[in-house]
């Protein structure tokens, strides 16, 4: 199993962090940093969250990252967020993109999402992307990591905990398909593992109840068992990032797709199994919305909701361009026959239309923009895109709440060097991607992906360069 008997640089995760790290630390080592990438899944499964993920990326129609974002984080953190750790993604975003793009992975803009996200200097209504998403980056980069003649990847592969000598990192100790503990040395460890959206036990000591009934929105995360964390916090690692706070998205769960999102709920309405509204489905755009909505089906609303719509909003271009499940909506001829259908309280959701149609101003909506066309007289209220729904046929769709990624996770500085809660460095030990604690109360969407690359590749620089320097002297 063992290739090399000590490594510079031994990486535990192979997603977009862990793979910028390894790539990076290559390049900038002349080739002679010897890494360890330590991957749980198989190779035809590898690459954690990054695989299943479309990696949108948040880049106005230059192709600039959104220098508005990281006073977003500020805002929706209530100053709670690292703005240190936000200015190096700021700097950083675009030259990491560019080095993936060096691998091949082609970077454009090739989805259309009216009312997505504001993004400073444009974007609104474009998403750029990896074209083929994030497996694009697993497959290019992966590919060129595998290929390093000092690099070993180590698949179907568990870390275990840190291995230490006389106080200081000393490598991995890992267990392999045949159960036996191993240790990895290195004197240098990248955690790059994700959060623990995958672990139940985690999810419910921080989030309470219910969290068993969260289902993953891509098979990918359920290897992201908190390992990282727990390994870091076992010798005295600090803590960022909410805790009891996910980025939750609705699903549809007759899908067996991965990422099967519903954002077209902007243009109808939502209601829960008793046929009730419970959400202001107009609230803001897409961004401010999606995950609040997520949330509350999980949390209030007992995993179940249903998006409802007529004619109008079939028709509605931007609903088609708002949805990425493969499943046809359920159609009806009256709404009676829609709810018994979607399996709704039929006089709940009768008498909920009824009340929402009276509300309505009565006017053309305008789904390009924030029109400002609300209810009035109704709870919750619905204060953009409101039209009736009273024109058959009737569409609706199920929805349930999907974790994507969890919020709390490891202290790091701006290099990347994981902290004690006291703020001092732990020797020889990094931290990147979503095992990093960054967001309170809201996600500040479009950045995982690149928050991954743009710390994975400053510590596989900062390491690789140390080394190359240590061998000139």
């Amino acid at each position: 199993m063992i290739k090399n008997d000590i490594y510079d640089l031994v990486i535990v995760g192979m997603g977009a962090a862990g793979l910028a790290a390894a790539a990076s630390c290559h390049d900038a080592s002349g080739g002679r940093a010897r890494i360890a990438v330590i991957e749980r899944a198989t190779r035809d499964e590898r690459g954690g969250a990054t695989r299943w993920t479309n990696a949108a990326l948040r880049l106005n129609d230059d192709g600039a990252f959104d220098p508005d974002w990281k006073h977003l984080v500020a805002e929706q953190s209530n100053g709670l967020a690292d703005a240190a750790y936000c200015e190096v993604v700021e700097a950083g975003a675009r030259e990491a993109l560019d080095y993936v793009k060096s691998f091949g992975v082609e970077i454009g803009q090739v989805r259309s999402l009216p009312l997505g996200f504001h993004v400073s200097g444009g974007g609104t209504h474009t998403m750029w992307e990896p074209i083929g998403g994030g497996a694009s980056i697993v497959q290019h980069v992966g590919d060129a990591v595998e290929a390093h003649e000092n690099t070993d990847v180590f698949y179907e592969t568990d870390a275990v905990c840190l291995h230490l000598d006389d106080g200081l990192i000393s490598g991995v100790n890992v267990r392999g398909v045949d159960g036996r503990i191993r240790t990895l040395r290195g004197t240098t460890v990248l955690l790059a593992c994700g959060g623990f959206e995958g672990n139940p036990e985690m999810l419910t000591r921080y989030l309470g109840e219910r969290a068993v009934d969260l289902v993953p929105i891509a098979p990918g995360i359920l290897n992201n068992t908190g390992d990282g964390i727990r390994m870091a916090m076992d010798i005295g690692a600090g803590t960022s990032g909410q805790f009891d706070m996910i980025h939750a998205e609705g699903v549809d769960p007759r899908s067996s797709k991965a990422d099967a999102v519903v954002w077209s709920y902007l243009f109808g309405i939502v209601v829960n199994e008793n046929g009730e509204r419970f959400f202001d489905e107009g609230s803001g755009t897409l961004d401010r919305t999606f995950e609040r909505l997520g949330w509350e089906i999980w949390r209030n609303q007992n995993q179940k909701a249903f998006l409802i719509g007529d004619r109008k909003y079939i028709e509605n271009p931007y609903s088609a361009a708002l949805n990425v499940t493969d499943v046809e909506p359920v159609v009806a001829d009256t709404i009676e026959e829609l709810a018994t259908q979607l399996g709704i309280d039929v006089q709940g959701l009768v008498g909920t239309v009824d009340a929402f149609n009276a509300a309505v101003p009565g006017t053309p909506i305008d789904p390009s923009r924030l029109d400002g066309a609300a209810t009035t007289g109704i709870t919750p209220p619905k204060s953009n895109w409101a039209e009736s729904v009273c024109d058959g046929p009737f569409y609706g769709i199920p929805l349930t709440g999907a974790v994507t990624f969890t919020f709390g996770g490891l202290k790091t500085d701006s290099d990347g060097r994981v902290l004690t809660p006291t703020d001092r460095a732990i020797p020889g030990l990094y931290a990147a991607g979503e095992i990093t604690g960054l967001f309170y109360h809201e996600y500040a969407c479009a950045t995982s992906v690149l928050r991954s690359l743009t710390f994975g590749r400053r510590i596989g620089l900062r390491v690789g360069a140390e080394l190359a320097m240590a061998v000139k002297q």
